[in-house]
């Protein structure tokens, strides 16, 4: 407290690689590589320390507008931050704190490839970006045209993410990530090179002379770039208030923890990193501590049968599972067929009737037409226990859950003929010619019930 009787607040970055993000002099600064590093805070800290001037304006990006209000995203954070500093909270025309001065900070979002172009004319002398990894290329490029500046602060841009060996980011920060590990390489950590862009191809060089003399560029033309990846051990915050969160990240699939954990920019779905024969335990017979409560079908559908134009279609699939006491997860069945839209339809109703208990988890694709299909189902399967579960992420996703929980080996499988194409499948997954039992297993996992027997819907709807 000041000898006014004030409060005052020190604002300052954990020493570490926060602190030298916040301290880097380069153009354009990456920040992260695991979870729990600390990125959303310091990405909001970064504008502070021009709030004084009343020129001065920032965006901070995420690609869709829910992820700037989810529950504890940028602007939750943004509000135990901001108003420290006096900054006043407007929702119109926009999401944005507007300093004493005047000075603004502003949250937005690219949703569609497009989207760039709403901010033609736009001045903003800081960008940044909330999961550099989720934008495009072409995104990314196209608002460094908007990135210029007026106001006396030269502009720039930072950007946190996560890894993700598929995006062009992972290209981007080649240099300092070691190709053959996957992992960071330490003593490149916070290193400054430059880069100029001709045609689409960019042309990377230790100094901006270097760059001038082998492409015969502008030297303002070239912009510097830096990489400081960080971990959740650098966060000793975090650590404090939340000790178990490091448990949250190990309980992860091996892909997931490599990727969150230890900020591996190499791995990526590939056969047999999601679930292997060898991660479970093979039971004689169905177990008699079986929670009754817990029964659940999911499915996956297809309507196809092979003919000379498609003689390999995709599978209906409907795999069993429940719950054993103590928490285990156990499969029991799994029916594959390839039957008309119709005798699809039949096959359920038959399941249904032979286990009146179960619950019934049934796909619900994006868009007017998976509700139709799911609310056609509802309705003839009335009297039954209906989940529907919506699919809203791709595949890999989706199965990431039952992973984690088959590579720590919590999964129990009955010995049964459909075992050897179920590991067949499974352990070709994502890679494999057919993923329609991974699919099911995905659904199954994701309506069954925990211990107590009861069910969150978590966004989908319920019939019992």
């Amino acid at each position: 407290m000041a000898a006014d009787g004030t409060t005052v607040y020190e604002i300052r970055p954990q020493p570490g690689p926060q602190e030298r993000f916040l301290a880097s002099p380069a153009d354009i600064a990456i920040y992260g590589g695991a979870a729990g590093g600390g990125k959303t805070w310091a990405l909001l800290m970064e504008p502070l320390r021009h709030v004084a001037n009343p020129e001065f304006g920032a965006v901070i990006f995420r690609r869709e507008s829910v992820q700037i209000t989810n529950e504890g995203g940028l602007w939750d954070e943004a509000r135990k931050l901001y108003p420290l500093l006096g900054a006043q909270p407007k929702s119109s025309p926009k999401l944005q704190y507007v300093f004493p001065s005047g000075a603004r900070v502003s949250f937005g979002h690219l949703n569609a490839e497009d989207s760039v172009l709403d901010w033609q004319g736009s001045q903003i002398p800081f960008i940044g970006y909330d999961e550099l990894t989720h934008f495009s290329r072409a995104q990314f490029f196209y608002m460094l045209s908007r990135n210029r500046s007026t106001s006396g602060v030269a502009p720039y841009v930072r950007a946190t993410c996560n890894p993700d060996s598929q995006s062009w980011v992972a290209e981007f920060i080649a240099w300092w990530i070691d190709q053959r590990t996957g992992y960071a390489i330490p003593e490149r950590a916070g290193a400054i090179r430059w880069f100029v862009r001709r045609d689409d191809v960019i042309h990377w060089a230790d100094t901006p002379d270097e760059l001038v003399a082998a492409t015969g560029c502008d030297r303002a033309d070239c912009k510097s770039v830096t990489f400081i990846p960080a971990s959740l051990d650098d966060n000793p915050a975090l650590l404090r208030r939340d000790p178990g969160y490091r448990a949250n990240l190990m309980a992860q699939s091996l892909v997931e923890r490599e990727r969150l954990l230890r900020g591996n920019w190499k791995i990526k779905p590939a056969a047999g990193l999601y679930f292997r024969r060898g991660d479970v335990r093979i039971l004689p017979d169905v177990p008699d501590d079986i929670i009754e409560s817990t029964w659940v079908r999911g499915w996956d559908l297809a309507a196809t049968q092979p003919c000379e134009a498609n003689p390999d279609p995709d599978y209906s699939v409907g795999v069993r599972m429940a719950r054993r006491r103590g928490g285990r997860i156990v499969i029991t069945h799994i029916d594959r067929f390839r039957l008309n839209a119709a005798r699809v339809r039949a096959r359920i109703r038959t399941h249904a009737e032979a286990n009146p208990g179960d619950r019934i988890a049934l796909p619900e694709d994006p868009g007017q037409a998976g509700k139709d299909q799911a609310d056609s189902y509802v309705r003839e399967l009335e009297g039954f226990r209906v989940v529907r579960a919506r699919a809203t992420k791709d595949k890999v996703a989706r199965a990431e859950p039952l992973a984690a929980q088959w590579q720590a080996g919590n999964v129990d499988v009955v010995a049964a003929a459909w075992n050897e194409a179920f590991f067949a499948e499974l352990e070709s997954f994502p890679e494999g010619g057919h993923d329609d039992q991974v699919d099911a297993a995905a659904v199954a996992f994701l309506k069954l019930p925990p211990a107590g027997g009861s069910i969150a819907t978590g966004g989908s709807r319920e019939t019992e």
